[in-house]
């Protein structure tokens, strides 16, 4: 396997891995991120290539373009919002309309590079675990590579939230219990069987699949970085690739690389090798001295930056041209739920059953299978008493809230606060 575009490194203890069918650290068991030996690239490099996210494949975790597994998705529209904006006293508002992906969703973003990903690493078969979008987008890419794919979900599902991804051949693995339930069968078989199931053991090539959204924001602005991003998130994992796409590379211009690959072709390994110790030992120590892709880039950097490739390799975290601020909102678990439960309380006071009942014949539709709307769907249908309807809407945020913040305590770089603590949320990012 080609080290030289790509390699695997411990979120924890940084061990490196080579890009094989692994995502947990043998060392420590941390998560396994992609780390990459970029290319040299600059906006010009874009021009002219197909529009999908695929335009940016140096950019990716894939090796071989003939590997790519693609169903069209990426380049989506970003919409000034000039009424929207007008309103909110915005004069550049713009929306990123994903939903007009092959499987209406940006989940064919990460699903189609994990499953690239899975065809480069020659498994057989792939797979999620997921109530909906991302069950679409794995069994679309599944198809298009002409591999077996096995969705995972609770056995008590609304066939309809599935339907697309068994319409593209998917196998459909009923677990009972709840989601959490489904993921941890998911990881279980994934593992033991070699299946690459695309959010679990596939999840290091994954996650890049999201950062595709940024390139082509940026792209779409004129190569400018927004001055404020909102995201909607669940998890947040698209949130954390997003700004990892943000990130900024040094550009190497391409007069020095060719020089240096001229160079290199007339003089060999060794001179490279010679060349790359005496101006980064640390690099050179710990890099395959084999590799003269890696070699090369070293050279690259320096020549451009005057800056020693360790030195980028060394940082946790890379420098970026803005200041990334997480916030996290929490309470007490019992004062939460009490909230959740008022909430919805109101909502059926501000009319959730007269908008529901008219929206009946759409119920199918994907954007309607999410929480507050289901239950009101199974009421009209018979299916359940009002009484038990609104249950399990209280039931199913109460859930989904836990989920969420079980997701978020992990990352450290949150701040958390109280609801009511809005003059010390403003003193800390500085308002």
């Amino acid at each position: 396997m080609n080290m030289g575009k790509n390699h695997l490194q411990c979120r924890e203890c940084k061990k490196e891995y080579e890009p094989t069918f692994k995502y947990i650290c043998d060392e420590c068991f941390g998560p396994l991120d992609v780390k990459y030996d970029f290319p040299s690239v600059n906006k010009d490099t874009f021009k002219d290539r197909e529009k999908t996210y695929w335009r940016y494949f140096e950019l990716l975790p894939i090796v071989d373009k003939n590997n790519i597994v693609s169903i069209e998705a990426g380049m989506t529209p970003l919409v000034k919002a000039e009424k929207l904006g007008k309103e909110l006293g915005l004069n550049n508002l713009y929306i990123k309309n994903d939903s007009v992906n092959p499987t209406f969703s940006f989940k064919d973003r990460p699903a189609g590079v994990a499953i690239s990903k899975a065809k480069e690493l020659g498994l057989t078969a792939v797979g999620c675990a997921s109530t909906g979008n991302l069950a679409s987008a794995t069994a679309a890419h599944a198809a298009a590579a002409g591999l077996p794919c096995h969705v995972f979900a609770p056995s008590n599902i609304e066939m309809a939230k599935i339907a697309q991804a068994l319409s593209y051949g998917a196998n459909y693995i009923a677990v009972d219990g709840t989601y959490d339930d489904a993921n941890r069968i998911a990881a279980q078989i994934g593992d033991s069987k070699g299946i690459g199931v695309v959010n679990i053991n596939m999840r290091s090539h994954y996650v890049e699949g999201s950062k595709t959204f940024s390139y082509e924001v940026a792209e779409q602005l004129d190569w400018q970085v927004p001055d404020q991003l909102i995201v909607p998130v669940g998890s947040g994992a698209m949130l954390n690739a997003i700004c990892k796409g943000f990130d900024k590379m040094p550009e190497i211009p391409l007069d020095i690389r060719e020089s240096l690959n001229e160079e290199f072709s007339k003089k060999g390994i060794s001179w490279l090798q010679e060349k790359v110790k005496e101006i980064d030992p640390v690099f050179f120590e710990n890099c395959d001295t084999k590799n003269p892709q890696r070699l090369l880039r070293a050279l690259e950097v320096y020549k451009t930056t005057g800056e020693r490739f360790s030195s980028f390799k060394s940082e946790t975290t890379k420098k970026r041209p803005f200041e990334i601020v997480k916030i996290g909102l929490s309470t007490d678990r019992k004062v939460l739920y009490k909230r959740i439960n008022t909430r919805v309380d109101k909502m059926l006071e501000n009319g959730l059953l007269e908008e529901v009942e008219s929206l009946i014949p759409f119920q199918h539709k994907n954007a309607l299978k999410t929480v507050g709307y289901k239950e009101i769907f199974a009421f009209y249908n018979n299916e359940c008493t009002l009484e038990k309807a609104v249950e399990n809407i209280k039931q199913n945020t109460r859930r989904f809230a836990k989920r969420q913040l079980t997701w978020f305590r992990k990352d450290e770089k949150t701040k958390w606060f109280e609801p009511h603590q809005l003059d010390e949320i403003k003193r800390f990012i500085g308002v």
